[in-house]
């Protein structure tokens, strides 16, 4: 058991920039790429995958600090702190049960994709995290390896459905063909937003408001462009904290920033995953007689690289803050996940096709169940960080927006609960 955690958490430590071109490559050469052109596609992914991370690394050590500022300028009192998804991804890990549950997964994943039970192929194997989140919750609750698993499995499952269910979207409103997010907290946050949404556009008014990137980039020219739009909502976020001039102009410049270089990152990326994608569907479609269809599973980091998504993200960082304080009940002060809201929305934004209108009253109302279930979850969530992580300076207890807050945990939060009270 010790080698088994010893050579994931080995390979795990690579991160996705290694990890994915790895696994892009043995997929390639499955799907009988040739070989030099196998390498150059896993190549020119993880290039890609590190320009993406270069950018939402930008995005997050700007973020994070105004969100800070605003938390101090404003006064908030929350006793619960959101430690972010690299804290509860590092406390899923730490848990006895993970060293067993990738493997699991990835026989899962295979048996359902033969099954045909999912098109998708989860190749997004860092990603995974969240279904091993999922079985180290019911494990702290239950202390049973078999619930654990299952739960686990079931995790992968939701997430495979929902990932073939807003397959057509990812496609057609990201240009992401032959691809789809099996992400655990796009689909979750998508799983209840995307109805929320609906609901929305139904609202006398409202719903005949559309509003997208491309209709306000005609009515306002320049400051329609997606790097004035990230300018100019990095401008207002840095006044709502209170920097300085220099501040909120360097605040400003490097949300712009962001919007322009976010999605030449993607098409760079995606530049390497055309082939493989088109080389999966030949194949399948000549062993098939063209009745099967495979889709591969990627981070969905991918869709920030429509401006609409990472717009609605950068809105939603202080109207989600300023829910949190008004909200009665809540105990969580979101921190550590403001800079991953965009990821949240964007099964959301593909749905409306861009509105940012409808995304940005359906992301406050998701948002707004999600700090009901991050409050719900900490004792938990707390438990299953401590000795693994090191909280922030005078917090006692945490959760997080991403596992916290994410539906599909909380509920299998409550099936171990109902487990732990039967067994």
């Amino acid at each position: 058991m010790k080698v088994v955690g010893d050579v994931v958490q080995y390979i795990l430590n690579m991160g996705a920039s290694v990890m994915l071109p790895i696994m892009i490559f043995i997929i390639a050469l499955i799907f009988r790429v040739k070989a030099s052109k196998a390498l150059r596609s896993a190549l020119t992914i993880g290039i890609g995958m590190v320009g993406i991370n270069l950018v939402i690394n930008l995005l997050t050590t700007n973020i994070g600090p105004a969100a800070q500022a605003m938390v101090k300028r404003f006064g908030f009192h929350l006793t619960v702190i959101d430690v972010g998804w690299p804290s509860a991804a590092a406390g899923a890990w730490g848990q006895p049960i993970s060293s067993i549950l990738i493997p699991i997964l990835l026989v899962t994943n295979l048996v359902l994709l033969i099954t045909g039970i999912t098109k998708t192929l989860d190749i997004d194997i860092w990603n995974y995290w969240h279904m091993v989140a999922a079985g180290s919750v019911a494990y702290i609750v239950t202390q049973s390896w078999i619930f654990s698993i299952i739960s686990a499995i079931l995790y992968m499952i939701f997430c495979l459905l929902i990932a073939d269910w807003t397959a057509k979207d990812v496609q057609e409103f990201y240009g992401l063909e032959g691809i789809s997010f099996p992400t655990g907290s796009s689909d979750a946050f998508g799983l209840l937003g995307i109805p929320i949404s609906w609901v929305v556009s139904k609202i006398p008014g409202l719903g005949k408001i559309d509003v997208d990137a491309e209709t306000i980039q005609k009515k306002f020219g320049i400051f329609g462009e997606p790097m004035m739009m990230g300018i100019i909502i990095g401008i207002v976020i840095g006044i709502l904290a209170g920097y300085d001039v220099a501040g909120v102009l360097t605040l400003g410049i490097n949300m712009g920033a962001v919007m322009m270089l976010m999605p030449r990152m993607v098409k760079l990326l995606m530049e390497g995953l055309i082939p493989i994608s088109e080389a999966a569907r030949e194949l399948l479609q000549k062993r098939t007689g063209g009745k099967r269809e495979i889709l591969l599973g990627m981070d969905a980091a991918l869709s920030t690289g429509a401006p609409a998504t990472l717009a609605v993200g950068l809105l939603l960082v202080p109207i989600t803050l300023f829910i949190a304080v008004i909200l009665p009940g809540n105990k969580v002060l979101p921190f550590g996940d403001l800079a991953t809201i965009p990821f949240y929305a964007s099964l959301i934004v593909a749905r409306r096709r861009g509105n940012i209108i409808n995304s940005v009253i359906t992301g406050a109302i998701v948002i707004t169940i999600a700090l009901f279930m991050a409050t719900n979850f900490t004792d938990v969530h707390t438990q299953m960080l401590e000795g693994v992580v090191k909280f922030p300076a005078g917090a006692a207890k945490v959760s997080s927006l991403d596992m916290g807050g994410n539906f599909l945990n909380w509920i299998l939060l409550k099936l171990a609960e109902v487990w732990n009270a039967i067994f």
